[in-house]
């Protein structure tokens, strides 16, 4: 049987074909340097390529990116400025000065 020419994926339709030709390749993955394995390395290619422009990954904001960095290291806040920046911790756990004067004690 003879195989189709790879060509860009440029409709769903063509995406849904290169999806079910690719997943030919799961169960019985091709051995380097054959045509089989060109041709799974090309089809991947296109459907990346497809999805990257279809469905952007838009990159999160940067408060969203510094939580979900605290969040997956387990670190506190305190103890992400801390170790990243330097600052002391006892500047970061202090409950905050109220403004105006201080009293002299």
């Amino acid at each position: 049987m003879a195989k189709k020419m790879i060509r860009p994926i440029r409709s769903e339709a063509d995406y849904d074909t290169a999806l079910e030709e690719i997943e030919r390749y799961f169960d019985d993955e091709p051995k380097p340097g054959t045509a089989d394995a060109d041709r799974f390395d090309l089809l991947a290619l296109i459907i990346e390529d497809y999805e990257r422009k279809r469905w952007p990954i838009e990159p999160p904001d940067t408060i969203d990116a510094i939580r979900y960095r605290m969040e997956t290291g387990g670190f506190t806040q305190a103890e992400q400025l801390h170790r990243g920046w330097g600052i002391p911790a006892e500047a970061l756990i202090a409950p905050p000065q109220t403004r105006g004067r201080r009293s002299a004690a």
